[in-house]
């Protein structure tokens, strides 16, 4: 990013106002449907963060914010702020409410949220954006890499590319 370009960044904002990312999920079908009623309005992209991404994620009743999934080398975090979403990880499930925060270690339990309500969940979360992380899906035929350009590639796990 040019210095010009730095300095058009806004300083600050109305995070409910930010734009919601244009493609609801980078996962390639059949797996994309799955996240529907998910919206994510990327705060991090639209400051021009390059370190650690921030997402506004509002949840539609019955929406899951991704699948079963852990990362190889970035942390993550989630903050509670509307709603009562569950934290679902591969050994059990935990009720969330706002003020709740829970947070993943790289190559940790597998976790996703899913609103079992009938209210929309709203909640920030936040990762680093460690070059050469992997995704891993245990409930699913399915690997996330991250590539040079720091999009996400999707594998079947015998490695046929999606």
């Amino acid at each position: 990013m040019t210095t010009d370009e730095k300095e058009s960044l806004p300083r600050a904002i109305q995070a409910k106002a930010a734009p919601a990312r244009q493609r609801p999920s980078n996962y390639p079908e059949p797996f994309a449907a799955r996240i529907a009623g998910r919206e994510k309005k990327a705060l991090g992209d639209f400051f021009g963060l390059a370190n650690f991404g921030v997402n506004l994620t509002r949840l539609a009743p019955g929406a899951q914010s991704a699948l079963l999934h852990r990362h190889s080398r970035q942390d993550e975090f989630v903050y509670i702020l509307e709603g009562a979403p569950t934290l679902v990880t591969e050994t059990g499930a935990v009720a969330l409410a706002p003020g709740m925060c829970a947070g993943f270690p790289a190559g940790g339990e597998a976790h996703c949220l899913v609103n079992k309500t009938d209210t929309d969940a709203l909640y920030l979360e936040i990762g680093d954006r460690t070059p050469g992380d992997r995704g891993a899906y245990p409930a699913d035929d399915l690997e996330a890499r991250l590539d040079a350009e720091g999009r996400w590639r999707f594998f079947h796990k015998d490695g046929r590319l999606y």
